[in-house]
């Protein structure tokens, strides 16, 4: 611990004096030290980052956390750049830094950065997608953000990311869907692949019934899929209504598992409530008895 806190002193000596005494090419030098080394910083000291991509924060998962790092301390820095009046600016790591404060930590590990406004709130969103478990929204958010207020393209984000520009087109348009489908995506209603199909519809009423539909009737994303391919062929009244109705997966598993142990086509129907019917079918009396002879067979 004393062989930690000379180095954070020497580092922070350094950084009291970058804008002072050091060339750019020092300064260069300089940054490159401190993006591999982390020093011990006054809890108080660290103000919150203004540009951090989550809004929200689960209590019940920061007391874990806390709980942790009151037992085996703060495994992952945080990363701050300096203020040049001894003070830090968060970059990234809030969740760790309130974390910490809950366990009554004074002094907490960081990676010191040097950065501008932009740089800066590049690098707390281009980590925040890469480290934090921001749900789709608050990934699409970020996207937006980078590519609005550092003049990105999607190509160009890309690169940041390192996603696939379809990836990054596929999260950019979530911020399309009406506020009670963002809503979903933001409490884990529906999963990214059910919002990715959601946003291909672009008539707004259809897109909202299939919302509903899928929420109610708790259709994979398959379901779902196949429920607006057939409601957009429908070209009059209402296409999703009007549709062929979707079959469950689990429930087409019983009906074919069924169908299978009869030997004849079985159907499957249930409404919302789980309330419905099974249909056994046959051509004749023979199909029947054995039929009754296969349901009653291991009585």
């Amino acid at each position: 611990m004393n062989k930690r806190k000379e180095v954070s002193k020497g580092l922070r000596s350094l950084l009291a004096n970058i804008e002072k005494t050091h060339s750019g090419e020092e300064k260069s030098q300089l940054v490159k030290e401190l993006a591999s080394n982390n020093i011990l910083l006054q809890a108080d000291k660290i103000d919150v980052n203004p540009f951090q991509p989550r809004t929200e924060f689960d209590s019940e998962q920061l007391l874990e956390l806390a709980k942790s790092i009151k037992t085996n301390g703060l495994i992952q820095p945080i990363t701050v750049r300096a203020m040049g009046d001894g003070t830090y600016q968060l970059i990234s790591g809030e969740r760790r830094l309130r974390a910490s404060k809950m366990a009554g930590i004074k002094e907490i590990p960081a990676y010191v950065r040097v950065a501008n406004d932009q740089e800066m709130l590049e690098l707390a969103l281009v980590e925040n997608i890469q480290r934090a478990n921001l749900n789709a929204l608050e990934i699409a958010i970020s996207y937006q953000r980078l590519m609005d207020e550092c003049d990105l393209t999607h190509d160009a984000l890309s690169e940041r990311v390192g996603k696939d520009r379809s990836t990054v087109t596929n999260y950019v348009r979530l911020l399309k869907l009406a506020p009670d489908i963002q809503q979903a995506i933001k409490n884990n209603k529906i999963s990214m692949g059910h919002a990715r199909a959601l946003a291909g519809i672009e008539n707004a009423p259809l897109q909202n019934l299939a919302f509903k539909k899928c929420l109610e009737e708790g259709l994979s994303v398959r379901a779902l899929e196949n429920l607006i391919r057939e409601g957009q062929h429908i070209k009059s009244g209402n296409p999703l209504k009007n549709s062929t109705p979707v079959i469950h997966p689990e429930v087409h598993k019983m009906m074919t598992k069924l169908s299978q142990k009869l030997g004849t086509k079985v159907d499957i129907k249930r409404n919302e409530t789980g309330r419905g019917q099974v249909t056994i079918k046959f051509s004749n009396d023979k199909e029947l008895n054995q039929l009754i002879r296969s349901i009653l067979e291991n009585e």
